[in-house]
């Protein structure tokens, strides 16, 4: 069992705004490239995370400065990462080589100018949330809902997106937004949430929500921090198996991915402690589910969702 493993969200290029870091096998990352290597991952996406409360002027400058650590610290030849900039890439990657790409997770530092927009896609991110938890020029968050749902500037990068095969990522949107998201984008995509019925958390999705999802074969990744998992205490690999099967119950199971969320996240799931974890997952899969079904939840369902 050496399947390659997809990941749609992490948070290390958040991290090197605070300390720089190895890449190549910092204990202080969840996900470096020796741990990306023992656990068989094939690509993962990197998240451009600008902190909320940073001031106006520091927004951007965030933003960009972490497009710099991702192309000097990641995305290089000495590591035999590739940048991934369109999903055909994927096809090209040689045995020994990781893809990696970028994603956005709020797109606060656009500061409701379109022009970012287009700066931050030349750049090759291939996904964005308009949100993180807050609110900002494009959508509300799931934390701070202002009852106005996605706004025309919000709109504005959805057509863009879906013009140019980009994701819309529905994963800290409030439920209003999301369903505006929903009716509007051709590309919609949970890169890191679970099941409502399982873990009332409001990170998480209604079982109307995912069958939304299921209706647009959206894509839907689970994401390993336990207070999305369980209610209260710790969580484990079979904790998170209730909601893969949730979302199998409610007819999602071609469309189950990874979003782990490492880097952005302080509690583990007992065996999920780092990217080199993986394969703890992929084993206990193997318990309930067939071998072709573990391959879809590990990459095959992303990539015949990703090639839109």
């Amino acid at each position: 069992m050496d399947f390659p493993i997809i990941d749609l969200h992490c948070d290390v290029l958040s991290k090197y705004e605070r300390e720089q870091l190895d890449f190549l096998n910092s204990p202080k990352l969840d996900v470096n490239l020796q741990n990306l290597r023992a656990a068989n991952v094939k690509v993962q996406a990197f998240a451009i995370f600008v902190r909320p409360v940073l001031p106006k002027a520091e927004k951007i400058k965030s933003a960009l400065r972490q497009v710099y650590y991702f192309k000097t610290y990641i995305a290089s030849k000495e590591n035999k990462m590739v940048h991934i900039t369109k999903w055909s890439d994927i096809a090209k990657l040689q045995d020994d080589e990781i893809g990696a790409f970028l994603t956005i997770e709020g797109v606060d530092f656009f500061e409701g100018d379109i022009k970012m927009w287009h700066i931050f896609k030349d750049f090759g991110v291939l996904n964005i949330g308009l949100t993180w938890n807050n609110s900002n020029e494009a959508a509300d968050g799931v934390e701070d809902n202002l009852g106005r749902g996605v706004s025309n500037f919000g709109k504005e990068i959805i057509r863009l997106n879906n013009t140019h095969k980009i994701f819309t990522d529905v994963s800290h949107l409030s439920e209003q937004s999301f369903w505006d998201v929903m009716e509007l984008a051709q590309y919609p995509i949970a890169t890191h949430s679970n099941a409502t019925t399982i873990c009332p958390h409001p990170r998480n999705l209604t079982d109307d929500q995912i069958k939304a999802m299921i209706e647009k074969k959206a894509p839907i990744h689970i994401v390993y921090h336990p207070p999305f998992i369980v209610p209260s205490g710790k969580a484990t690999i079979k904790d998170l198996l209730n909601h893969v099967e949730h979302i199998c119950s409610l007819g999602g199971k071609e469309l189950i991915g990874l979003g782990s969320d490492f880097d952005g996240i302080v509690e583990k799931v007992v065996g999920l402690e780092d990217a080199s974890c993986h394969m703890n997952l992929m084993k206990e899969m193997l318990k309930y589910y067939t071998e072709d079904d573990v391959k879809g939840f590990a990459y095959r369902n992303f990539l015949s969702h990703c090639q839109v």
